[in-house]
């Protein structure tokens, strides 16, 4: 029988995770420059932590989610996203003591998990990488937290990027805006969607959120939710727009703008980019504040704003805009035995290598001298050591600097005494780099 990967998930071979790799540690040292610190949760969880966290009228709670019982007749869920899992962690792990600082910054990453329609950029098992910030409700939490999206991107070397921003207001301001928003969507009600029909009463500020073509046109002449954020939202909205301007980030403020979990509240944002990869504008970057996530999961009333990132769709368009993420990689020894005879010797010198701090790597198929020059250019070697019989009888290695083709003799003890660092530096290098070497270490 043969096997094939489950559908909307993906085999990321070699030549993929060294682009993945290179993000990933690009973002950590980002994270490390704002001091966030990585957390990591479970790929499981409670469904209820997801049914309150996220919401019950939600796409990804009502439709999307992946649900199973386990042996204890438990209901548990493959993690559809990861702020409610870390909110989870925050409270059950008494993060918000005295003892620990605040505001609390975590980052995490990982697989996510959507049972949705595959399409470009978009899997049924997704990798996220986010942040999230607990016990700040400074305006300036916000703004940093975006500023912080916006250097990860700035650092990948992706231009023409758009921040998009807007205040979903606290409760009292979205109950307000609620009921204006029912009053001019319910004479439109037989035109809406089914989705959007059953929104309606449930969450209507979901009905903003619709991809259908004529709810689209419906939600354009809505009522605005910045009209009706009450003086609290509305200070706070203004000090994060004076914010972002005096930190010289560009923004346009978009009042129809919600997020799809119903955590949020007050600022929500999305970083955009135009790619050839999606052929419009597209989110790379969403998130926003949620100041009641933490209580709703049980924990005291704690402020919080976070973000998400979907590493599938940044890869893509990182491609798409050929930005080079790796230098090509060079193998500092290739080393190449001849004959069956050399097979322990060849691997004692590899491992002596890679014990001095070097990158190694050596023939196991016993092919031809030429097959493993040949592999030996293929991995960039910057040095090939061959060793046939009459090397092996002498107790030398035969050293070939690849760039200038020099050859010579060295003694097999010299590699296995600890030293080959210095033996390949000189031979390496030019003259004027082994002086200053050896100046080091007088």
């Amino acid at each position: 029988m043969r096997f094939q990967k489950p559908k909307g998930t993906a085999d990321l071979l070699p030549e993929n995770t060294k682009q993945w790799q290179y993000v990933e540690d690009t973002f950590r040292a980002v994270f490390a420059d704002y001091q966030f610190e990585e957390i990591r949760t479970p790929i499981f969880e409670s469904k209820d932590l997801f049914s309150r966290g996220v919401g019950e009228s939600s796409d990804i709670v009502s439709k999307e989610m992946y649900i199973f019982k386990d042996k204890g007749d438990r209901e548990l869920a493959l993690r559809p996203e990861g702020t409610a899992s870390v909110a989870r962690a925050f409270v059950e792990n008494k993060l918000f003591g005295p003892e620990h600082t605040k505001p609390y910054k975590v980052y995490y990453q990982g697989p996510m998990f959507r049972y949705e329609r595959p399409q470009s950029g978009r899997m049924r098992q997704f990798h996220q990488m986010g942040v999230e910030v607990f016990g700040s409700k400074n305006p300036a939490t916000d703004v940093e937290t975006i500023a912080l999206a916006m250097d990860l991107f700035q650092e990948l070397g992706l231009e023409s990027l758009k921040l998009v921003i807007n205040s979903l207001g606290d409760v009292e301001s979205r109950l307000a805006y609620r009921e204006a928003l029912i009053a001019y969507l319910e004479p439109h009600f037989e035109e809406l969607s089914e989705d959007s029909k059953t929104r309606l009463h449930k969450n209507p500020l979901r009905v903003l959120d619709s991809k259908d073509r004529r709810d689209k046109e419906i939600v354009a002449n809505a009522p605005s939710i910045l009209d009706y954020l009450n003086e609290t939202s509305k200070k706070h909205f203004e000090v994060v727009k004076e914010m972002l301007d005096a930190l010289e980030i560009p923004y346009v403020i978009d009042s129809n703008m919600v997020r799809g979990l119903d955590y949020y509240n007050d600022t929500i944002f999305e970083v955009m980019t135009e790619s050839e990869a999606f052929g419009s504008l597209t989110t790379i970057c969403a998130g926003g504040r949620y100041d009641g996530l933490v209580e709703e999961v049980g924990g005291p009333a704690t402020p919080g704003f976070g973000f998400g990132i979907g590493m599938e769709r940044l890869l893509m368009i990182l491609e798409a805009e050929n930005i080079e993420l790796l230098e090509e990689e060079e193998l500092d020894v290739y080393v190449i035995g001849i004959g069956e005879e050399t097979n322990l010797e060849t691997l004692k010198v590899v491992q002596a290598i890679r014990a001095a701090g070097m990158s190694a790597d050596r023939d196991y198929l016993d092919r031809k001298l030429k097959a493993q020059f040949k592999a030996a250019n293929k991995k960039n070697a910057r040095v090939v050591l061959t060793l046939g019989q009459n090397e092996l009888e002498q107790g030398v290695i035969n050293f070939k600097v690849m760039k200038t083709g020099k050859e010579s003799a060295v003694e097999l003890e010299e590699i296995y005494d600890g030293d080959f660092e210095k033996i390949f530096n000189l031979k390496v290098a030019d003259m004027t780099a082994f002086n200053e070497f050896f100046k080091k270490e007088d």
